[in-house]
């Protein structure tokens, strides 16, 4: 089953929508987006609501949704 997110890049403002499996990591979200804005992928992390998503977590364990909406912001903790 295809799950279809939006990550907002909070910096820029800008949203990209993405299909994602179920057992996808939450890194490889990660991953793709700075990818696509030409970011450290190491330098963010996605939120979603006020919850920090876990790099090592599935998109299952994350409990992530059609429709939902998560945000690409800068580490707090400063990075891998």
């Amino acid at each position: 089953m295809t799950i279809v997110i939006e990550v907002r890049n909070v910096a820029s403002g800008a949203v990209l929508k993405m299909e994602l499996d179920p057992a996808d990591k939450i890194y490889d979200i990660i991953e793709s987006a700075a990818e696509y804005w030409n970011k450290d992928a190491g330098a963010y992390v996605l939120k979603k609501g006020k919850k920090l998503l876990h790099g090592s977590e599935t998109v299952a364990e994350a409990n992530l949704v059609t429709n939902d909406v998560v945000e690409m912001i800068p580490d707090p903790e400063g990075g891998i």
